[in-house]
């Protein structure tokens, strides 16, 4: 039965708005690669305008796959299917010694896999309190420990980072779940049509095209950029 304006099928302004955040993710990863090499500067990768901007488009990325989370048949599969992915990734990075222990390919392997678990629970929250609620937990989260470290030892993952840690991309549980957990509430606003004719109509081109492959995009791009990176190397 079709609720509100939404008669099932994909959302092309979803795709797209993934596919964006995608395409942000891997010009800054491509930045990132760049300094590291001595191409860019550290104030240029670096600034504070910079890491805003990281924040909003990686927030984005990870509040879609929550949204995507309201549609998908099993999120304890698909949170395995992610956790292989980001497995696979740690072994890529240690070979090139600059690993990535808990990346965002981690993170949202467990927080589908944790979601599939507790959806049942969770849904008691009314939508608009949810989104609400956990936007809100965020930000107090991101103030308190986003970018700090504490003096204690095997909680890194969770947050508290250590000196000693280190991870090429880091996305811990804290505070980055509550975005998650506000992409699930969004999700279903989403599915019961409760948003705007246009949202579920609107047709965007080309972007949708990438956000549909967005994990297959994400597992090649970063190979695919530190070769781009060694051979502007050889060039300049």
């Amino acid at each position: 039965m079709c609720k509100g304006n939404y008669g099932g099928g994909r959302i092309e302004i979803i795709d797209a708005a993934r596919g964006l955040s995608l395409i942000l993710m891997i010009l800054h990863h491509f930045a990132i690669d760049l300094n590291m090499f001595g191409i860019l500067p550290d104030w240029l990768v670096y600034s504070r305008v910079i890491y805003v901007l990281h924040i909003i488009f990686a927030g984005l990325f990870i509040a879609l796959a929550g949204v995507s989370s309201r549609f998908s048949r099993s999120n304890i599969r698909r949170g395995l299917k992610v956790s292989v992915c980001a497995l696979i990734v740690t072994a890529a990075t240690l070979l090139i010694q600059m690993p990535i222990w808990w990346g965002i390919l981690h993170l949202l392997g467990f927080c589908m896999i944790m979601y599939g678990l507790v959806s049942k629970t969770a849904d008691k929250i009314p939508p608009h309190i949810g989104t609400v609620l956990y936007f809100v937990l965020f930000l107090i989260l991101l103030l308190l420990i986003a970018d700090k470290t504490f003096d204690v030892k095997y909680l890194s993952v969770l947050g508290l980072r250590n000196e000693a840690f280190t991870s090429a991309d880091y996305f811990p549980v804290f505070p980055w779940i509550m975005i998650f957990m506000f992409g699930t509430c969004f999700g279903r606003i989403v599915s019961d049509g409760k948003l705007p004719v246009w949202f579920y109509t609107a047709s965007i081109p080309k972007l949708p095209a990438v956000g549909r492959k967005s994990l297959l995009i994400y597992m090649l791009h970063q190979p695919l950029l530190y070769g781009l990176t060694l051979l502007l190397i050889k060039l300049l």
